[in-house]
């Protein structure tokens, strides 16, 4: 059986969703990955160094440049005949690409996978992350959705993998790219951070999860995330949220302050390996996936945490 991985990239940049993606699609069979960019050949040439790929399919036209879904879903049935597997990374990317990719061709998406049992059956977290579905899928090709935190990221190789160049698609004419409005910061990306320290509604205003957490994060050198009651009150933007309906996350420390630990907030980032818990409410839900819990108050503890640091 031969596996499609649709590379995630910044043309110079292979992302890290990529490679955890590579390790769940190597249980499958031989797997291929598919950069579809524009002077993206350093993406591909970083693709073709993962350990378990057996080659690298590069696209590269100005077409594919701003990673249009329907420019990028087109690349992909045009290679969809020669494999059983369809493989995406279940990012903002991957969700926007795949469901178009399984509509063409008839078949149903398995989605956020974290588990293969076999190349027809797989796991995925349903009912936010309280139960498992064992699902099972009969069609002759499965497109999929890897979530990224379920899967070890893949390693470089030894040697390279050859990289084919292949005809782009033409642009599809249905959508064109106006712009783009990118968050800069000098903190790792939330879902790439080794440490995250995240804030709740607890903390009472952007002023105080400000000066509350951020020398913290600032003596940890890492990410800042919060809870969606956080988001939702205006502590914190949209794109440190973290839970179900924000960023899954699954670093190797996570901090959560403040949190009392909401079903949906769980959900995003209880596969952390380890998690510490600052709340001075003993019966908060974040106890009970905490590996290191303080009742306390945040407003005492984190201070003193920064000091003793």
């Amino acid at each position: 059986m031969s596996v499609l991985v649709i590379a995630e990239h910044e043309h110079a940049l292979l992302k890290g969703a990529t490679y955890p993606t590579v390790t769940a699609a190597a249980q499958l069979g031989e797997v291929h990955v598919l950069v579809a960019g524009c002077n993206a050949g350093e993406a591909a040439q970083r693709a073709a160094r993962i350990a378990g790929v057996a080659k690298v399919l590069h696209a590269d036209a100005p077409q594919l440049e701003e990673q249009l879904a329907e420019n990028v879903a087109a690349q992909v049935l045009a290679l969809a005949s020669g494999y059983t597997h369809i493989v995406f990374p279940a990012t903002a990317h991957g969700k926007n690409v795949a469901p178009r990719v399984a509509a063409k061709l008839d078949v149903a998406q398995v989605s956020d996978i974290t588990k293969v049992v076999s190349a027809d059956t797989f796991e995925r977290p349903i009912y936010a992350g309280n139960a498992v579905a064992t699902v099972q899928s009969t069609d002759a090709v499965k497109v999929l959705t890897v979530r990224t935190t379920g899967f070890d990221a893949a390693a470089e190789g030894a040697s390279a993998a050859p990289v084919e160049s292949i005809a782009a698609v033409a642009d599809s004419g249905r959508s064109a790219f106006v712009g783009r409005e990118v968050t800069q910061s000098d903190r790792p990306e939330l879902t790439a951070a080794k440490i995250i320290v995240s804030g709740g509604r607890g903390l009472g205003s952007n002023e105080k999860f400000d000066a509350v957490l951020t020398p913290l994060a600032d003596k940890l050198g890492a990410a800042l995330g919060a809870s969606r009651a956080a988001v939702d009150a205006g502590y914190a933007p949209n794109d440190w949220q973290v839970g179900q309906t924000g960023k899954i996350v699954a670093p190797s420390l996570y901090i959560a302050c403040g949190i009392s630990g909401a079903i949906q907030h769980l959900a995003g980032m209880k596969d952390s390996k380890v998690i510490v818990a600052i709340n001075k409410d003993p019966e908060a839900p974040i106890f009970g996936v905490a590996d290191y819990g303080l009742e306390a108050d945040l407003f005492e503890a984190v201070p003193e945490l920064v000091k003793q640091l």
